[in-house]
């Protein structure tokens, strides 16, 4: 049997510079089908895909609501030829009874040890219309490795520089943040995945660079212990969500090879400038993500937040507008209040306005988006800046001997940007 599995492409985040990074959710999933399944992967972010193969099923892997229109198009062309489409997904899940309109079956929830019902019912001819499993989650013992082999790996570098390789060490998250959509999906348990055979995944990467795609490191302190213990002897530089804000923490968190993490800043409170400044402390870089248009926000306030944000010495910052996707906390919210403007889901790209804000005017939000950007990376480009950033951590690659995976051309420049600071 064959399938296609497809990620569909979507627009980029406008005034950050483009770069594609390799997806996890699919080759997450192609580790839940069945071994008798042949598989071709398609990332259309970064491959063309024209459309015109036979397979007995296509998969939509579908992980942002913004892939959602062209993950449509795609599935209307492959069912005019009679070919059943499944869709699958963070999106899909959130989703799910508009995606239904769009497939032959839905598949809400996590795939492991639940997909193969899908490939025996597609052999009988009886495919269900939706499998789903949003709480009937797997044990989380049972997560295999991902299926990085179908991965062009080739296409995932930025000017040279082989991009990050994603792997998760754990599943749901407690804390239920009012953006976030999350405690839906993956539930509001902290799901940790056995070390060893996170251990296992990580050694089988060939890449050096990992990007741990949590939710948060900063569910469970014993557990963040032995995992970075754990980690360290792999010397692996790795970048990932927040982490647990303490000293035993964000030291074996260094030791253990922690690169830079993304750090949410939310207000100009002493209590993240502290925060910032105690990463920094440990030699872990910051790239600070900054949601703007919350009901605290007006001109001012934003424009502080830029300011202090420079102040505190972030090496990068992710300027995004306030989205409303779906079950998130905020969603409900803005709804009950009639403040939902725009359910095009093609704009929810988390650089656009599509709800009213409460302090000033849409149009003046989304002034304050580009403002934002432009002032930030005003003297020091983004290139510059992440230049810097993997300057750092070649540094360090070079100190412990891991360096030698990478290509001439990184290495011709860092000697330069080294003999011309």
């Amino acid at each position: 049997m064959k399938m296609t599995l497809i990620y569909p492409k979507w627009p980029k985040l406008e005034r950050q510079t483009e770069f594609h990074l390799p997806p996890h959710g699919p080759v997450v999933f192609a580790a839940a089908v069945p071994e008798e399944v042949d598989v071709t992967f398609i990332d259309e972010n970064v491959q063309d895909n024209p459309l015109t193969d036979s397979p007995d099923i296509v998969a939509m892997s579908v992980m942002l609501t913004c892939q959602l229109p062209r993950a449509f198009e795609i599935s209307r062309q492959y069912r005019a030829r009679g070919i059943p489409v499944v869709f699958g997904g963070i999106a899909t899940t959130l989703h799910a009874d508009e995606v239904a309109g769009h497939a032959d079956a839905v598949f809400i929830g996590e795939a492991e040890g639940r997909f193969p019902q899908v490939i025996e019912d597609l052999k009988k001819g009886r495919l269900k219309p939706v499998y789903d499993h949003l709480d009937d989650r797997p044990d989380i013992g049972l997560v295999p490795s991902a299926r990085r082999d179908l991965l062009n790996r080739g296409l995932y570098n930025y000017r040279g520089v082989q991009m990050v390789d994603l792997v998760h060490a754990s599943r749901g998250c407690k804390f239920n943040c009012f953006p976030c959509c999350v405690g839906f999906l993956g539930g509001k348990q902290f799901r940790p995945r056995p070390i060893d055979k996170v251990i296992e995944e990580m050694m089988s990467i060939p890449n050096n660079r990992l990007f741990l795609v949590d939710n948060s490191l900063a569910q469970e302190r014993q557990w963040l212990i032995d995992l970075f213990t754990a980690m360290a002897p792999l010397k692996k530089k790795w970048v990932c969500h927040p982490i647990l804000d303490d000293d035993e923490v964000l030291s074996l968190a260094a030791d253990a090879g922690c690169w830079y993490v993304y750090q949410a800043i939310f207000d100009t409170s002493d209590k993240i400038r502290t925060r910032v400044q105690r990463l920094k402390d440990h030699g872990v870089g910051v790239e600070g993500t900054i949601i703007l248009g919350t009901d605290d926000h007006d001109e001012e306030y934003i424009k502080r937040l830029v300011d202090f944000i420079e102040e505190i010495g972030v090496d990068m910052a992710e300027f995004t507008i306030l989205t409303p996707f779906p079950h998130s906390p905020i969603r409900e919210r803005l709804e009950s209040e009639g403040r939902i403007l725009d359910n095009n889901w093609l704009h929810y790209t988390a650089d656009r306005v599509v709800f009213q804000p409460k302090n000033m005017t849409p149009e003046k939000l989304q002034e304050l988006y580009y403002y934002a950007w432009d002032t930030f990376y005003g003297k020091n480009g983004y290139q510059l800046r992440m230049g810097e950033l993997f300057r750092k951590v070649i540094r360090r690659e070079m100190e412990d001997g891991t360096y030698r995976r990478y290509n001439v051309r990184e290495r011709r420049s860092f000697k330069k940007k080294s003999t011309n600071p």
